[in-house]
């Protein structure tokens, strides 16, 4: 409101004691400011019921998305766990400095593949002996399941400090 209203606001009585409009005011300008005022406050909640509104539509289509982005990895989870090939033994024992620790494999890998042996043709652990026998010197591929992923080793077998051409030691998996 115009400052020479005489500190007139929102709310001061626009008339006298006995009624009547008051003379040292301009009723006029002072009117069609509070009517202005009146008006941009409603403008200004209206704006902000709008603001509030459109919030919580992107705040629900975040939830939404992340909802949906977690079911996505849940599902791709699941689905690479169905994926893991079946293993047919475990390495339970590896010792240091062996041909089989220089090659990264661990205690409690679950063996896929080693070399040409997997589960469909793997009758006992003379078929990995024989595989490790004809590779001597020479890379194979073992595929292991660790923690739940599938993890490939470069594994040669040679004669070194200890015993054996692996210095591993590996256990058939009852199935």
């Amino acid at each position: 409101l115009p400052s020479q209203q005489k500190g007139v606001g929102m709310n001061e009585p626009l008339v006298d004691a006995e009624g009547f409009p008051r003379d040292d005011i301009d009723l006029y300008q002072v009117r069609t400011a509070r009517h202005n005022i009146i008006c941009l406050q409603n403008d200004h909640k209206a704006l902000m019921k709008q603001v509030e509104e459109a919030l919580h539509q992107l705040h629900a289509r975040e939830k939404e998305k992340h909802a949906k982005d977690e079911a996505e990895a849940l599902a791709e989870a699941m689905s690479q766990n169905q994926s893991l090939p079946q293993a047919f033994a475990k390495v339970s024992v590896v010792t240091p400095g062996s041909p089989a620790s220089v090659s990264g494999l661990q205690v409690d890998d679950e063996i896929v593949e080693f070399g040409s042996v997997n589960v469909n043709n793997f009758q006992n652990l003379q078929n990995i002996a024989t595989v490790v026998q004809h590779s001597k010197g020479r890379p194979l591929s073992v595929t292991v399941i660790r923690s739940g992923k599938k993890v490939h080793v470069g594994l040669t077998p040679k004669r070194w400090a200890g015993k054996g051409l692996l210095g591993c030691s590996i256990i058939p998996l009852q199935r």
